[in-house]
């Protein structure tokens, strides 16, 4: 009998060993999860893109008449000053060589222009001759009629046609004075830029001084578009001037959608523009026009202008000059005092945004009312307290009322 009850509790034992190790191994675990607090502190949301500088009053100088440009000495980035620094020089170019259709006609004008003296000074000698006539009929008409020979009308009549007849060989005088000069212009288009040269020494022994072009506001040099000499016509730019010290600005090229969320006077945050830290910007306008602009994985998109104002010391962006890029971050809504979560704890449960509470070692489904996202964190308006626990990243497996263990870091 000692020996059957000897094996029964052996038996018993064993059997309850086994249970024992059924239950731990088949026992539920707790789901190891990251877990978060919810905290009070300063929240942000912004648009963030990149941008470039530009200086704002951008001054071309530009070639007042066609000529040859001498070579341009100033340099990208050298001071200039308004009313002061010579910016480049222009002398008159060589007329240029006549082609032979150009060259008949020019002929042909010097002599229709010829013939036409020829005919003016036939013209001048006939109302020469005509005036003398009227002269002569004058004086004798006055003789006459100081012995009242004759009335006064005819005196009169007499001392008009004198006058007419004057008038007429002045126009005949002005004609051929005319005539001439046509001839000589006529003959000037036959020049050679040689004969040119000569007959502007022959007139003038000094040769014409070069056209300076001074610097229309004080700043530095941009941009030399021309530097070697060359011939240029009237308008053709040669040297951009501006002062990127003291009238920069930003330009960022932003997504519509994005623009339409940014109003001026909203705080900016500039950044990686090469400096030692962040400067601090304001929105000064949003330009009316969008264009299309391709992006690098070749997706169409809609573009806007945000045109940018530094603010703060100067002191600090001296650096910065015309086209350096930068990236900005624009703020559209901030709380120094938000209640917060990791945006990673938030789903959507139904129709309603949810987070999963850490409530004694349990998962507890908790309805949130939410505000303002900026992606990293997430505004909570209502369904959570301050300090409480949730879980970050919760993924399929946790459920409602599942336990749950903070994971170790590694």
């Amino acid at each position: 009998m000692e020996g059957a009850k000897s094996r029964m509790v052996v038996v018993a034992a064993a059997c309850t060993l086994v249970a024992g190790f059924m239950a731990y191994a088949f026992w539920p675990r707790a789901l190891l999860v990251d877990i978060g607090v919810v905290s009070r502190g300063p929240l942000m949301v912004a648009i963030s893109e990149e941008a470039k500088t530009r200086v704002r009053e951008e001054y071309v100088v530009s070639a007042p008449v066609s000529g040859r440009l001498l070579r341009v000495d100033v340099e990208p980035g050298d001071a200039v000053y308004q009313g002061e620094t010579v910016i480049a020089r222009l002398t008159p170019t060589r007329p240029a060589v006549l082609d032979v259709r150009t060259e008949e006609q020019a002929r042909a004008a010097v002599g229709a222009a010829e013939a036409a003296i020829v005919l003016a000074r036939a013209e001048e000698r006939r109302a020469s001759a005509d005036a003398d006539y009227a002269r002569l009929e004058a004086d004798r008409a006055r003789s006459l009629l100081e012995k009242s020979a004759i009335s006064q009308v005819t005196f009169d009549r007499a001392e008009r046609a004198r006058r007419v007849a004057d008038a007429a060989l002045e126009t005949a005088q002005a004609a051929v004075a005319m005539r001439i000069a046509e001839l000589e212009h006529a003959r000037a288009m036959l020049m050679s830029p040689s004969d040119a040269e000569r007959a502007a020494l022959s007139t003038n022994p000094h040769p014409r001084e070069s056209i300076p072009l001074i610097a229309p506001i004080s700043g530095k040099v941009l941009r030399v578009i021309r530097e070697s000499e060359t011939v240029v016509a009237a308008g053709s730019p040669i040297v951009e001037i501006g002062d990127p010290k003291g009238d920069l600005e930003i330009v960022a090229e932003l997504l519509s959608p994005d623009a339409v969320r940014i109003s001026p006077g909203d705080r900016v945050i500039i950044e990686k523009w090469g400096g030692g830290g962040a400067l601090d910007g304001v929105v000064d306008r949003i330009e009316p026009w969008g264009f299309t602009k391709f992006s690098a994985l070749g997706v169409e998109e809609q573009r806007v202008n945000a045109v940018i104002q530094f603010t703060g010391d100067a002191a600090g962006r001296e650096r910065l000059g015309h086209g350096f890029r930068a990236e900005v971050r624009i703020v559209i809504w901030e709380n120094e005092a938000a209640l917060k979560i990791p945006s990673s704890a938030v789903f959507r449960s139904g129709g309603d945004w949810a987070a999963f509470q850490v409530i004694r070692g349990r998962a507890r489904l908790t309805e949130l009312d939410l505000g303002a996202d900026n992606g990293v964190e997430t505004e909570v308006l209502g369904g959570l307290r301050e300090s409480d626990r949730i879980v970050i990243y919760p993924g399929n497996r946790v459920k409602d009322g599942a336990r749950v263990k903070k994971r170790d870091p590694e």
